[in-house]
């Protein structure tokens, strides 16, 4: 698996310095599609390359580019892959796995690998990480943690866009019911537990 360590060496000087995106997310989606495939039959070296390429483009939140950013990276994956002499078809698996991986696209990936890499990446986006991941984020918008007159979207569709804490409502609380895998399933439902305990004590506090 040299050549998965080639990519690695590649993607730490490439990658963003942004704090949700960065390469430390890289490899926390990789360490999570490890675990996954102890227990599904699927092609490591193509779904662990695809996880290190999955973020090479990612545009802030902010961007109207955003829901652009996993299409992006499947077409500049495509140079790198071929740097690498992996094969049409292989290359083919990577990219369209790194395209379909992004909740934007509202795509269920039609591979194994496509599968495995958007259960992974939604997973870091729940637990404890996830949580942080939120604020970092939201910090990085400027925007306000939670609206004062509803801080949990009981009266009104959540907006993410204007508050931090409406993420959970308008995604993260949704992933745990999109899981592709059942190793996936089990570790969103821990992860969402996480949450909505974080959640709870807010709650009490605000």
């Amino acid at each position: 698996m040299s050549v998965i360590n080639s990519i690695k060496n590649d993607m730490k000087k490439i990658i963003s310095n942004d704090s949700a995106h960065d390469f430390d997310h890289i490899m926390r989606v990789y360490k999570n599609i490890e675990k996954i495939s102890k227990t599904e039959k699927v092609n490591k070296k193509l779904v662990l390359s695809a996880a290190l390429l999955h973020d090479l483009v990612s545009y802030p939140k902010s961007d109207k580019r955003s829901k652009n950013s996993s299409i992006e990276s499947a077409k500049k994956s495509k140079t790198i892959l071929q740097k690498y002499d992996f094969t049409e078809k292989e290359i083919e698996i990577v990219s369209d796995a790194i395209r379909d991986h992004s909740f934007s696209q509202n795509k269920i990936p039609e591979t194994m690998e496509g599968k495995i890499l958007q259960d992974a990446d939604r997973l870091d986006a729940l637990g404890a990480i996830g949580i942080a991941r939120v604020f970092a984020t939201g910090g990085s918008l400027n925007r306000l943690f939670y609206n004062p007159n509803d801080p949990f979207c009981k009266k009104r569709n959540p907006d993410d866009k204007t508050w931090t804490v409406d993420h959970f409502f308008a995604k993260l609380l949704k992933l745990e019911s999109l899981m592709n895998t059942k190793s996936g399933k089990i570790e969103a439902k821990k992860r969402t537990k996480v949450i909505k305990e974080y959640l709870k004590q807010l709650k009490s506090e605000v």
